[in-house]
């Protein structure tokens, strides 16, 4: 029955490992790439300051990819 516990927390413990990593790759790939001023005005987006973050480009689909 020990050994029942033992494997079982194991088992826990590696999906929740799994499951946070494919989380974090999934955050990664869903983050918006950086883009220049100018590629914001011509996507008509309109540059924001972020607090402590610097500038964003605030586009019409929702998106607010970081200003390089």
């Amino acid at each position: 029955m020990r050994v029942r516990r033992i494997l079982g927390a194991v088992l826990a413990a590696a999906t929740l490992t799994c499951v946070s990593a494919i989380g974090a790759a999934g955050v990664a790939a869903a983050s918006s790439p950086n883009i220049s001023r100018d590629d914001c005005a011509a996507a008509g987006g309109q540059v924001v300051s972020r607090a402590y973050a610097g500038y964003a480009c605030a586009l019409p689909d929702g998106t607010n990819p970081a200003i390089t």
